[in-house]
């Protein structure tokens, strides 16, 4: 019990390494530009950047993934029964009777339940067990360990922001440090040890901004079509078989469920993401005849250790509204065209 014990506080403590690495090159980073180069007609435009840098990355390592809540592990008595049938395809009817009054839509790639064993839940749709942080996690995306952290629904904004804005860092500095890397190198200016941090900030911001850029433009084609990390590689599985294209409503409102509705929000590391983190708006739900009555279903989700404003009886109409008032109307138009209309489903938040 004390080496696994022992094992555990130094993988804790290994996992923050990368962390402390870019804190360091980012600290040695402000040092370099602004106590060496010390331009000051550079050194405004320098703090706003790296001050939304700096708030968008720690946004993302401290915020904490959110995970399923108690309404969909098993009841005490399913939980025993499941635990006793050796049976699998009797367990798998023990978790489609309680899956009927949950909101769940997507299965396994044999078309079963998902369930975690480790956690001993249902998984919600798009939800996903981490094994680095030991639980599983709404609409996880990937485990980073630059932030040390796993992405998801509660800090997926924070995550591209945290892109985008270290993108700009690195290609600022780039900019405006290659006049003097330029007469350094061609021994223009004095051989100070100024030298060394101009050439080497250079190199630094030019090779992080390369990377970043390629990291950036992939996640931004993932919000564009509303897909998640791990959907992008396995698509996900619905009662119809897999769609890749399962959960997009359309560009503008994909993009609107991770930034929100509000755009002089979307450049700020503050919560502003549409939905719940359980159940997303989806084009292929019609009618799944394992699905009970969840018109009524409570589910609460807590993001940076306040619950969610927004219950998806209000951010799912939001979404698919107008343009599922249009749709209609020109379905109605066309008798001899078949179309699986969305389920708009009604959720309430615990008072």
């Amino acid at each position: 019990m004390a080496p696994s014990h022992a094992v555990r506080c130094c993988q804790r403590g290994l996992s923050w390494i990368p962390v402390i690495f870019i804190n360091l090159v980012v600290c040695w980073s402000y040092y370099a530009y602004v106590v060496e180069l010390c331009i000051f007609i550079y050194l405004i435009v320098f703090h706003v950047f790296f001050f939304v840098f700096i708030w968008s990355y720690w946004k993302t390592i401290i915020s904490k993934p959110a995970s399923p809540s108690k309404e969909f592990c098993l009841p005490k008595a399913d939980k025993e029964l499941y635990e006793k049938e050796e049976n699998s395809e009797a367990q798998q009817e023990i978790l489609k009777r309680v899956a009927r009054n949950l909101p769940v839509y997507t299965r396994t790639g044999s078309g079963a339940i998902r369930y975690c064993d480790r956690c001993q839940l249902i998984k919600p749709d798009r939800c996903h067990h981490c094994s680095t942080c030991d639980r599983c996690v709404l609409k996880m995306d990937h485990h980073c360990p630059w932030v040390n952290n796993c992405v998801g629904f509660s800090n997926y904004k924070f995550f591209v922001l945290f892109l985008a804005y270290s993108m700009l860092y690195c290609v600022y500095i780039a900019a405006t440090v290659l006049q003097y890397f330029i007469k350094f190198w061609t021994n223009h200016l004095p051989d100070t040890h100024a030298k060394f941090h101009v050439l080497f900030l250079f190199f630094v911001a030019a090779m992080f901004f390369i990377s970043i850029l390629s990291l950036f433009s992939y996640h931004l084609w993932l919000v564009g079509k509303n897909r998640t990390t791990i959907e992008a590689f396995r698509a996900p599985v619905f009662r119809n078989g897999p769609d890749k294209n399962g959960f997009t409503v359309g560009f503008r409102k994909n993009v609107t469920q991770v930034f929100g509705d509000q755009k002089k929000c979307w450049c700020m590391p503050l919560y502003s993401s549409l939905g719940d983190g359980y159940t997303f708006p989806t084009r292929l739900v019609n009618v799944d005849s394992e699905q009970g009555n969840v018109e009524h279903q409570a589910i609460k989700c807590t993001v940076d250790a306040q619950t969610n404003p927004r219950p998806l009886s209000e951010s799912q109409n939001h979404l698919l509204g107008n343009d599922m008032h249009s749709e209609e109307q020109k379905d109605s138009s066309q008798a001899n065209i078949e179309v699986c209309q969305p389920v708009s489903i009604t959720m309430e938040n615990e008072s």
